[in-house]
């Protein structure tokens, strides 16, 4: 039977603002979403049974109607009446419940490749329709690239992609319930929000540094409160040569954005000190549009 391999690539957002709480319970966001470099290996086959199987390399992570991949195949599955079954082997490698999207870029490639193994013919942006209905981030999972990301995270902008730079991501060894981070998160008209929209034009200018100087997540205030760890690996990362640090989504994951490969480099060696930081990487922006 035919054998896809596909890539889950993980995310960071560069600025990540709450405008306001929803009468459903959701918060409108406006974020800058940035795909980056390191990915997870999803492999799909397709076997005659009519069954999911799904196999990872981390025992922890559910491998049944619980895992992101699971519910992507059964929907498209249930929709377009496939009897065949699927396969799937899962490569982790983006940290889980890190900020990073991990969970949604895999369902994001299990739509993807459904798509490409059975035919389907569907666009990307009828991906992303079903992807919605999977998670949040799930249509930009598909989309990926530079991005605008309004509303709960269904509306989408492309913007141009980001200037060449080197991203280090380090993640603590703690899980943060992205639920608590939210319900905790104070709503004022006194707070101090990013700015997106310069964020939009220093992007779309290719100003690294206009990028750099507005690095901004409203979440901090929740989750740096309960982790100065947090605090602390960003100072670290600044003090190493970075041009600016922050956490990205709900959390813990924090990167630093260097302009020199070497200086990241040095800056990762350097993170063994901390022994709270149980995985870190020196990766590059993904960008899908070209300049």
């Amino acid at each position: 039977m035919k054998e896809l391999q596909l890539r889950a690539y993980g995310k960071i957002n560069l600025g990540l603002d709450v405008v306001r709480r929803r009468e459903d319970g959701y918060h409108e966001l406006r974020m800058i979403m940035q795909t980056v470099g390191l990915f997870d290996g999803l492999t799909m086959k397709v076997i005659p049974e009519n069954e999911i199987r799904l196999t990872t390399n981390l025992s922890f992570l559910p491998t049944n109607q619980n895992n992101l991949i699971y519910k992507a195949i059964a929907l498209l599955k249930e929709e377009f009446g496939i009897k065949k079954g699927i396969e799937v082997r899962l490569e982790k490698r983006i940290p889980v419940a890190a900020g990073m999207a991990g969970g949604s870029s895999n369902a994001a490639a299990a739509l993807v490749g459904m798509n490409r193994l059975f035919r389907l013919g569907l666009s990307q942006k009828q991906l992303m329709e079903y992807g919605v209905r999977l998670g949040a981030d799930v249509p930009y999972c598909v989309m990926r690239g530079t991005a605008l990301s309004e509303g709960i995270g269904e509306i989408l902008t492309p913007l141009s992609p980001m200037p060449e730079c080197f991203i280090l991501l380090a993640k603590p060894g703690i899980s943060v319930s992205t639920k608590y981070v939210y319900q905790n998160l104070k709503l004022s008209e006194k707070m101090h929000h990013p700015d997106i929209d310069g964020m939009v034009k220093a992007i779309n200018e290719g100003n690294l540094k206009g990028i750099t100087d507005r690095l901004e997540n409203v979440l901090e205030t929740v989750t740096i409160k309960e982790y100065p760890m947090i605090e602390e690996i960003k100072q670290y990362m600044i003090g190493q040569g970075a041009m600016n640090a922050l956490m990205s989504g709900s959390g813990p994951t924090i990167f630093g954005i260097f302009e020199k490969k070497s200086t990241a480099k040095k800056a990762l060696e350097g993170l063994h000190q901390f022994d709270f930081i149980k995985q870190a990487y020196v990766v590059e922006p993904f960008n899908i549009r070209k300049k």
